[in-house]
């Protein structure tokens, strides 16, 4: 565009090269050219600055650069990157495992390391389905799942996503064929869920479900009764729980966990995101004695055969344990309790805006539903030209910045949704 600064070279020629993630290229506009980051801000190529609404997807809990995170990566960088876990061990892995195992609830005491969200994910799968196997029961492979439910674009874990989204839908027959169901919330969706799962607990090993918030279904909240009766229900059928806390867990609610505001343990729980404070890939899928006894054998064949590359890597794990470290030295759990309450407050006046359908907050995360978001492209460009990266999606304007977002810049960032929320009014004609 006219009067715009040049893009730098690694830019323009980059750009002719690389697939960027959930993207129509022919029709998006280009990507903003980033030069750095500090605390909660991004900084670009040509000079402006951004104030991250969304905490780099989500993970960027303690800021960006945060120095303890970073000494604790050049440490471990100038040691050890990385050293294969299959009959080694390292340090930090060890360290990390111990520590988590401590933090969760109840008996959540084995820990295995993967890259990513999704790929966590399929190892619970595969732990659920395995745990059966060793027993005997050869016909427990399906999972129960929610509509509105994401746990991840892998093939396996499109399939307990839900299977009408415009990310999933196109892969049918592809994916795995799952039970997809309605998330029980009413007391006549409780009797029907469980009588869903009376009929179909012998072909299941488990049930699958994100803590209080699905988020990249639509950042739609449910009360911490549903997750409690979902336990409940697992506990009458033998059928096994999985709880996937990759975007609410580590302190994103106002607990260090989500399950633990229902009272409920699962038999296996996924992290990642906000575990390594947004610097390096690294997820665990952490299960309970019950689930590790039943691979505890003489047999080769009843471990589990999975073995990532990078499963352990030093480097993430000691991000991952400098990130802890923040969570038991600075106050993260009242930082979100401060920026629940200016979200609440700062957003509730989106409500009477013509097409608005919603305002909710739960924790450090606040939603402005719209009955259609339209030009996302718009929308997005009009936060950047207010000084905020906010991406919006579906039919949603989201928040979810960084625990250490300071007040003036958490005002912003709800100053600029405010305005941008009825210009898209105007625009919208609602």
């Amino acid at each position: 565009m006219k009067g715009e600064p040049a893009p730098p070279d690694w830019f323009t020629e980059g750009y002719a090269h690389i697939w960027m993630p959930y993207t129509q290229m022919k029709t998006s506009p280009p990507p903003q050219a980033v030069k750095s980051t500090e605390g909660c801000r991004i900084l670009l190529e040509d000079g402006r600055e951004l104030i991250d609404g969304i905490a780099s997807w989500w993970s960027a809990c303690h800021g960006y650069n945060h120095p303890h995170i970073v000494a604790a990566i050049k440490r471990q960088a100038e040691a050890m990157p990385h050293v294969m876990l299959a009959g080694l061990s390292n340090e930090p892995a060890f360290t990390l495992a111990a520590r988590l195992a401590a933090m969760t609830p109840g008996d959540l005491n084995r820990v295995f390391f993967s890259e990513s969200g999704s790929v966590s994910v399929e190892i619970a799968m595969k732990m659920a389905v395995q745990f059966w196997l060793n027993q005997g029961h050869e016909d427990r492979k399906k999972f129960i799942a929610f509509k509105d439910g994401y746990h991840g674009d892998t093939i396996g874990t499109m399939g307990v996503g839900d299977p009408d989204n415009i990310m999933h839908g196109p892969f049918s027959g592809l994916m795995p064929e799952q039970l997809v169901v309605e998330l029980p919330r009413t007391e006549a969706e409780m009797a029907a869920f469980e009588t869903f799962v009376a009929e179909n607990a012998g072909i299941c090993a488990g049930i699958i479900m994100e803590p209080l918030v699905q988020g990249a279904g639509g950042m739609i909240f449910h009360e911490a009764e549903t997750v409690r009766f979902v336990r409940e229900v697992c506990d009458r059928h033998d059928l096994l729980l999985i709880l996937d806390e990759i975007m609410v867990g580590l302190g994103r609610l106002g607990s260090q966990f989500a399950c633990t505001q229902a009272g409920v343990i699962p038999d296996l729980m996924t992290l990642s995101k906000s575990l390594t404070g947004g610097t390096m890939a690294l997820a665990a899928t952490i299960a309970s004695e019950r689930i590790f006894d039943a691979f505890y054998a003489d047999e080769l064949e009843r471990c589990l055969m999975h073995g990532p590359t990078y499963t352990g890597n030093a480097l993430a794990c000691a991000a991952a344990n400098a990130s802890l470290d923040l969570f038991e030295t600075e106050p993260r759990l009242e930082q979100v309790g401060r920026i629940a309450g200016h979200l609440a407050g700062a957003l509730e006046p989106c409500r009477d805006v013509p097409g608005v359908v919603d305002v909710r907050v739960r924790g450090a995360i606040g939603v402005v539903e719209l009955d259609a978001l339209g030009d996302m492209y718009w929308i997005r460009g009009r936060f950047v030209e207010e000084g905020c990266w906010v991406r919006p999606f579906g039919n949603v304007v989201y928040l979810m910045p960084s625990f250490t977002i300071e007040d003036a810049e958490l005002a912003q960032l709800t100053d600029a949704t405010r305005k941008i929320v009825g210009e898209w009014s105007e625009r919208h004609g609602a």
